[in-house]
């Protein structure tokens, strides 16, 4: 078998995919009744780790966190790439009346990440199939704590990509559901797929006094004032509006009653940016204007600016090839180029970091719901519709039977 073999037509993998919709689907509702919150998924993990060794898979678990990976092997030398799925839910507690609707009170899968798994287990049964057609190896990456713990990054930590040379890490696919999208619909862009999310936190210290005499006092709240409104001014006027920010305070405390000027107030936000650059000059432009205002009035400012996940950066020649699989696969007017980046957060940057690839986004609305009202990811009504599943399983697969013929630009 020859290079122009591996890379032939994917034959059937859209029927088989969806013949395959059943399991794919019941496992998917097995983990959406169970779901579970952070880096320590026991239940999750076992779940999946059953329906990797009934592919005849061997899972084998982290040690920092409950992650899973495991490898399928291409009956032929070559490469490895990673297609990621991550784990765990919401602290949510779930509305929505599915009969198979969440069985932890408090706890939902409201981010899809039940599909995810589901997808990602999906595509694995699709090339076991086809280890012939495998020129090298698949690694499927089963990710807790993407909600907020870096989930991805502790597996990196502990050596997700530490492979020997010939066995190297040479591309990475994610995919994401998303009820902004019409079901069964690939969305995709080149670079930033997604933003960086940094957490403000900031409290404004002057002197409290009695509200009769303010002017024995260091006010803090006027300067908090001032503060929230010169940060919006600051991102209109300091900030290139093709290399898109969102400042945002959304926590505002001060003060205990009607005539008691405080010592303090206290913000919170979170900072959107979408290129590394722009990310430092935010935070600079951030602290030139705490500084700065607080200096005016006298006040002082305990100011932290703490980083969260990176830009999500879809390298270009692979996000056009990954593109160029699901048009393949699926037909142009399935396949969708966004004109702007996904102002949400992902923690599948820190693998893109160190490998080229891309996250595309699958959609998932269900067909009888309203665009415009459709409950969307983190709404505890979010329905997804199971049927995409299936696009995604089979594109997933063919992504990696395509890269690893060497169809895929980097690597």
């Amino acid at each position: 078998m020859d290079a122009s073999d591996l890379a032939a037509p994917f034959d059937r993998l859209l029927d088989d995919a969806r013949a395959a919709l059943p399991d794919i689907v019941a496992v998917r509702r097995r983990l959406h009744q169970t779901p579970e919150v952070g880096l320590q998924l026991p239940a999750t993990q076992a779940i999946v780790a059953d329906e990797l060794r009934a592919l005849g898979l061997e899972p084998r678990p982290g040690t920092a966190t409950t992650s899973l990976t495991a490898v399928i092997d291409g009956a032929l030398p070559g490469p490895t790439i990673l297609l990621r799925a991550d784990m765990d839910g919401l602290p949510l507690l779930e509305e929505t009346d599915l009969p198979f609707a969440s069985e932890h009170a408090g706890t939902m899968h409201a981010c899809g990440h039940d599909t995810h798994m589901a997808m990602l287990l999906g595509a694995a049964r699709l090339l076991v199939a086809r280890r012939d057609r495998l020129a090298g190896r698949v690694l499927l990456m089963f990710q807790p704590g993407e909600e907020g713990y870096a989930g991805a990054r502790v597996m990196l930590d502990e050596g997700l990509l530490d492979l020997p040379p010939e066995e190297a890490v040479t591309g990475a696919f994610a995919f994401h559901v998303s009820t902004k999208y019409p079901s069964g619909t690939v969305n995709y862009r080149a670079r930033a797929m997604l933003v960086a999310a940094d957490f403000i936190h900031l409290t404004v210290r002057g002197r409290g006094g009695h509200a009769s005499a303010p002017h024995e006092t260091i006010d803090p709240i006027p300067v908090a004032a001032e503060i929230i409104l010169a940060l919006q001014a600051m991102v209109t006027r300091r900030v290139d509006v093709f290399d898109p920010t969102v400042v945002t305070i959304a926590h505002v405390a001060a003060g205990t009653t009607t005539n008691i000027i405080p010592e303090t107030a206290f913000l919170e936000g979170t900072i959107r940016t979408t290129s590394e650059e722009n990310r430092a000059a935010v935070h600079a432009g951030i602290r030139r204007v705490v500084e700065g205002i607080c200096a005016t009035h006298e006040a002082t400012a305990e100011l932290e600016i703490i980083p969260g996940y990176p830009v999500t950066l879809n390298e270009p020649s692979f996000t056009a090839f990954a593109a160029g699989v699901a048009r393949e696969l699926l037909g142009e007017e399935a396949v969708v180029e966004l004109a702007a980046p996904i102002m949400g957060a992902e923690d599948f940057s820190y693998v893109l970091q160190r490998v080229p690839g891309a996250m595309f986004f699958v959609g998932a609305r269900p067909p009888e719901e309203d665009p415009a009202t459709a409950p969307q990811n983190h709404s505890n009504r979010v329905r997804h519709d199971e049927p995409a599943m299936a696009v995604g399983a089979a594109v997933y697969a063919a992504v990696a039977l395509r890269h690893l013929a060497g169809g895929s630009g980097p690597g």
